[in-house]
């Protein structure tokens, strides 16, 4: 089924939305002819689902209550281009996962005809609206979203129905130490407590103390302050400036411009460093090419003296 331009358009208000809603009592029309049950074994996960983690003692639940009640909302998919019989999932890798340990044979699908983009943005608008992914997934989800279909943190916040801080802030999540994130992906820390520890020099030290003494955000939030204090000593002596409120928003502005993460490392001097960071070769090619473009550009100063940007 083509997905119309008002389905489209109604993207941002998730899965429900699009297929009228998600509860078999309230099925549309619409969701009733396209709805059917295939056999298990022609549906394949989505290699850009942002969820990686599946918890096994969830899938149990789910596959008890499966086992009792049978699966009460459809997994959406789309056809797999140029192969007879395939199914792409959109949203509802869960509970394939779970059907397929109860031993099912069939399951109840809706497909959809939607492109790579949109099939990523359906499945990040229902996992963040279930709250089904963790602060990393969720990242990496609008990451994949600017960097490999170029949308900037404006079209990536009305796609999700958040604000254009929230995907921000939670980008740079992905700027944390392996550790600390090894600490997010097994749910030892909250969203709250990493965004404490993003820009904090000692994100690790930190993040093992709030494991292992079990600290609340509120008591992270005093130790970050400390930790702040001592920074401003610390730029007495070594020159190196800790990241105020306008270095923080020049660094998400050069990432939306460029979908890529970068960090500024500005120092009391006047100089500094900027890093941006890569994850593929043709991303680096990228920014390869939009240097050696040489576009026009003009000052855009800070009033407050801080870093400026130079941009097209």
């Amino acid at each position: 089924m083509a997905m119309p331009d008002e389905g489209r358009s109604r993207l941002g208000r998730g899965l429900a939305a699009l297929m009228g809603d998600v509860g078999p009592a309230t099925a549309t029309p619409e969701r009733a002819r396209n709805q059917r049950r295939v056999p298990i074994e022609y549906l394949r996960p989505n290699p850009r689902n942002p969820r990686r983690h599946f918890s096994d003692a969830e899938l149990d639940d789910l596959a008890a209550s499966i086992k009792e009640r049978g699966i009460i909302q459809p997994v959406v998919v789309r056809p797999v281009a140029g192969a007879k019989d395939a199914y792409e999932i959109i949203a509802g890798e869960r509970r394939w996962r779970a059907a397929q340990r109860v031993g099912l044979h069939e399951i109840p699908i809706v497909p959809f005809e939607v492109s790579d983009s949109e099939a990523l943005e359906l499945a990040i608008i229902e996992n963040v609206q279930r709250t089904d992914l963790n602060p990393l997934e969720e990242a990496g989800g609008y990451q994949a979203l600017a960097s490999e279909f170029d949308h900037s943190h404006d079209d990536i916040a009305k796609i999700v129905g958040k604000s254009r801080s929230h995907i921000a802030n939670t980008m740079r999540l992905l700027n944390l130490p392996e550790r600390v994130k090894a600490y997010i992906n097994s749910g030892k820390l909250t969203a709250g407590h990493a965004r404490m520890l993003v820009g904090q020099p000692n994100a690790e030290e930190l993040a093992d103390q709030i494991v292992n003494q079990g600290l609340n955000v509120r008591q992270v939030e005093a130790m970050a302050r400390k930790s702040g204090r001592g920074q401003a000593r610390e730029t007495k002596r070594t020159g190196r400036l800790g990241k105020d409120a306008d270095t923080e928003a020049l660094e998400n502005r050069l990432t939306n411009a460029l979908g890529l993460l970068v960090s500024i490392d500005h120092r009391a001097n006047g100089g500094g460093m900027l890093q941006v960071r890569y994850r593929t070769l043709e991303q680096l090619d990228d920014v390869v090419r939009r240097l050696e473009s040489g576009p026009a550009i003009e000052d855009d100063a800070d009033s407050s003296g801080g870093p400026r940007i130079r941009r097209t």
